[in-house]
């Protein structure tokens, strides 16, 4: 008899960690015909990714709830009888600890975020954090998403090293290349730089803005997203004299083509779970300049640099600088104005980035359900 694995997340709404099941499950046709699979959808959002044909869906209505999701993820486990398990997202992960807890068999939490940064601060935030320190410890082993988002579980919420490994999101290279090559609507009359993601505190987009401005580049910097600071970007833009050179067109239905043209993307976070926005500009082959935020960015770029260091770290692929940095910012724009730094960095990123391949982590993955599966609990 095939043994049972059940995976789990809230949804396969529009997001950076249900692009990755769905690429994961996507690419596990092969190792999943030795095994009988499931998963579980806790809240019946739109579906913006697709599920292969081989998986049983369960479709739960738990409406983004903690108290629903966990009775309702364990009335699919008591259906199913799963060997083992594998979640994404904090609640998922939180209820499937509880489910599979109760059914004393193996489970594995997936963590995308940098947990600490990510639940913030509050009454709502503390909750939250208690939930993780009870149901993480549990688990027979996290995958996190980068080696940084794996320390701070150690370290803020009692989880053992020895559990956790470290696997990057998984990168369709051969898609990013074919949609960078497609027409960029315009984007390409002038030269210009590029960033992307929510428009939110924690992506420091004024970072960007102002080391664009004091960098004295010529051109544009496009900020593709949509969120709740639009308006004060606009607004800081103005303040600084770049107007029109500062471009904020929204949701782009195919980002990749004007990162693709950009001379370089700029990464200018203050935390990131794994950043996606870099390792994909790579895939397009442009360099890229990012902060060495918690987590990620020195690990994918493989540099670091010493805290307070004005100069640069160079890696493989792009510029790395600290954390709300404006000086190191503003001389990293700088030293990408040199083609031949940019043109060297692109070449550099095309190779790194073959380590971020579907397979990769495919193999990876299937690799921690095996070995969980031989675990017992």
């Amino acid at each position: 008899m095939r043994r049972k694995v059940l995976f789990a997340i809230n949804s396969l709404a529009g997001g950076g960690a249900e692009r990755v099941m769905a690429t994961l499950l996507g690419g596990s046709e092969a190792r999943a015909r030795d095994y009988d699979c499931a998963i579980a959808l806790l809240d019946r959002d739109e579906e913006a990714y697709a599920l292969p044909d081989w998986i049983r869906v369960h479709r739960l209505d738990c409406k983004h709830g903690f108290a629903a999701s966990i009775a309702g993820l364990t009335g699919v486990v008591r259906r199913e009888k799963p060997d083992v398990a594998l979640s994404f997202l904090t609640r998922a992960n939180v209820a499937t600890a509880a489910a599979m807890t109760l059914r004393r068999r193996p489970f594995i939490l997936s963590e995308r975020v940098n947990t600490t940064a990510h639940l913030g601060e509050g009454r709502a935030a503390t909750a939250s954090k208690a939930m993780v320190r009870l149901a993480y410890p549990r688990a027979t082993r996290i995958i996190a998403v980068s080696q940084g988002v794996g320390d701070t579980l150690v370290e803020d919420f009692g989880v053992r090293a020895d559990r956790v490994v470290a696997i990057a999101n998984p990168i369709d290279t051969d898609r990013i290349e074919a949609l960078a090559a497609e027409p960029a609507n315009g984007h390409s009359a002038v030269p210009f730089v590029v960033a992307m993601g929510r428009l939110v505190t924690n992506k420091n987009f004024p970072l960007a803005i102002r080391a664009f401005a004091a960098s004295g580049l010529a051109g544009n910097l496009v900020i593709l997203g949509q969120g709740p600071d639009h308006a004060a970007l606009r607004a800081l833009g103005d303040s600084l004299g770049l107007g029109a050179r500062l471009v904020l067109p929204g949701f782009a239905e195919n980002p990749y083509a004007i990162v693709g043209k950009a001379q370089f993307l700029v990464l200018s976070s203050n935390a990131e779970g794994f950043p996606n926005a870099l390792v994909e500009a790579l895939a397009a082959g442009v360099p890229v300049v990012a902060t060495d935020c918690r987590s990620g960015p020195s690990e994918v770029l493989d540099v670091s640099i010493a805290p307070g260091n004005v100069v640069p770290g160079q890696g493989r692929g792009g510029l790395l600088v600290p954390v709300d940095d404006l000086a190191a910012m503003t001389e990293a724009f700088r030293m990408m104005a040199d083609p031949a730094r940019r043109t060297a960095l692109a070449a550099a990123g095309r190779a790194r980035v073959r380590d971020f391949s579907v397979a990769h982590a495919v193999e990876r993955y299937w690799a921690v359900i095996d070995d969980a599966l031989a675990t017992r609990r």
